[in-house]
């Protein structure tokens, strides 16, 4: 071979060997980044070319699906009854696909894309069938939905409804709440439009207050509390503690007041379940520094604090939906730390982490994983997968748990017996946060289980920027979704 073939077959074996690189780089390692790009039309025609699966209520209401469409995308997602499911379904559009909600956290599933479909995609292959998506049901009671969400109405909050023993999100609501809908259209200028209207929106109705935004708890922080003393075994419900009427924090010259004069105790003292009935913060707020915030923050931690946890989905089935980390300061000053002892200073946490904190007392001191979807389903029925119930921690014992719980009890019989449905025994802890944030500044709570004695429930409910006391404000919705939960 004379130089001049040798140098062509070095060049064409060079190109040859470029242009595999190249094509491996395309097919292969970017194959899933050029596939997710909004530039990438073949993608998003073969993504819309196909019916997604649907996604369920626990009783098999159809909350989202895929319905033929007269366009070049062949179908378009409708979603039932929107505002109400938003939380828990998400939005697909033809230009912000999924990114929220079990649209996302189960991306790979309802699109058909999923390993564990790659046999029912041969079968669509080989008989010229639509790809059809895997089927998602998830534990949302509609019945406990729609009550949360009719007793919230115009106010802006979230409610959160767990089964203890489970980890089973029964209901998530948040409102304001938007129209999946309309981010469903195939109208791209319509869309553009809808999209800029709800990203723009000052009261965020695109944000699912139940597990991605931060509220002081106030009151409701101090189960933790008490949580925290018990396990010392040095607290028992009948403990007299430090409380009075007027409590000066550590460093400073502000004076901590109660609201109640039965919170100031007698002689300056209350029990431990007194303080937590009347919810004394003078008492609360020197228990947190005797604690010290090792031992309060201990428990915040096995609880949840201070992590983002996972609702639903895993990286390899499309975009999870997580909580974000509920924060329970450290390095606290002891005026710091007495205010964080009655929810209040740095303390905040999302309505999801409080639900968790009443599931984890009404079943005995364990925390179940909070989980969204019960099973996945190809379209032919089968079982692709099914949750199972699993533990996240042991914050407590279920002597301190069974001591809360009748603590807890206390706050309903001795305070706020307006919280129990007729004829049902109620644990719960009611919660009134200042936050100097528009007109009054209060963020009202109650969390809390029932029946006390056998808990079927789990509750959360905070109702933002409101008046008066939380008892007052959340109260009503609190005791709403149990009247319906224990109909069932």
């Amino acid at each position: 071979m004379n130089k001049t073939l040798r140098q062509l077959f070095t060049a064409v074996i060079v190109l040859f060997t470029i242009l595999g690189l190249s094509t491996t780089i395309i097919t292969a390692i970017r194959a899933t980044s050029l596939n997710a790009d909004t530039r990438n039309t073949r993608a998003l025609y073969h993504e819309f070319g196909a019916p997604r699966g649907s996604i369920l209520a626990a009783d098999g209401t159809v909350l989202a699906k895929s319905d033929p469409s007269n366009d070049a995308f062949k179908y378009q997602r409708s979603y039932s009854n929107g505002p109400l499911y938003a939380p828990v379904t998400g939005f697909f559009s033809i230009s912000q696909r999924a990114d929220r909600g079990v649209e996302a956290s189960r991306n790979s599933l309802l699109s058909g894309e999923s390993d564990s479909l790659f046999w029912q995609r041969i079968k669509s292959t080989l008989t010229g069938s639509d790809n059809k998506g895997a089927n998602i049901e998830t534990s949302i009671s509609t019945s406990l939905q729609q009550v949360a969400y009719n007793a919230l109405g115009n106010q802006s909050g979230a409610v959160v409804a767990i089964e203890p023993k489970t980890g089973r999100i029964l209901a998530m609501v948040s409102t304001p709440s938007y129209d999946p809908n309309v981010l469903a259209t195939h109208d791209g200028n319509a869309l553009t439009e809808n999209y800029a209207n709800l990203t723009q929106d000052p009261a965020n109705p695109m944000l699912n207050n139940a597990t991605s935004q931060l509220f002081p708890p106030g009151s409701t922080f101090k189960t933790v509390v008490a949580a925290a003393a018990l396990e010392t075994g040095q607290y028992q419900t009948d403990t007299q503690i430090p409380a009075g009427a007027s409590y000066t924090l550590p460093g400073t010259v502000t004076d901590l007041t109660n609201v109640d004069a039965r919170a100031n105790g007698a002689n300056n003292t209350i029990s431990l379940e007194d303080a937590l009935a009347y919810s004394s913060n003078t008492a609360f707020a020197q228990l947190g520094v005797a604690l010290g915030q090792d031992k309060i923050s201990d428990i915040a931690t096995k609880l949840g604090f201070g992590s983002s946890i996972v609702v639903d989905g895993t990286d390899s089935t499309g975009l999870p939906i997580r909580a974000v980390a509920s924060k329970y300061p450290t390095s606290m000053t002891d005026d710091k730390l007495a205010l964080a002892s009655i929810g209040q200073g740095d303390m905040v946490e999302t309505p999801l982490q409080n639900a968790l904190i009443a599931a984890a007392i009404a079943n005995d001191g364990t925390l179940m994983r909070p989980t969204l979807v019960d099973r996945v389903r190809a379209s032919d029925l089968s079982v692709l997968s099914e949750t199972k119930a699993s533990t996240m921690s042991e914050p407590f014992s279920a002597d301190t748990a069974n001591k809360l719980t009748q603590m807890m009890q206390a706050v309903v019989t001795k305070d706020s017996p307006s919280l129990a449905p007729a004829g049902v025994s109620v644990a719960a802890k009611t919660g009134t946060a200042q936050t100097g944030v528009g007109n009054t500044g209060i963020d009202g709570w109650v969390m809390g289980f029932a029946p006390a004695d056998d808990p079927k429930i789990a509750v959360a409910v905070v109702v933002t920027n409101t008046y008066g006391y939380g008892v007052e404000a959340a109260g009503p919705i609190f005791r709403s979704v149990l009247e319906e939960a224990l109909k069932q």
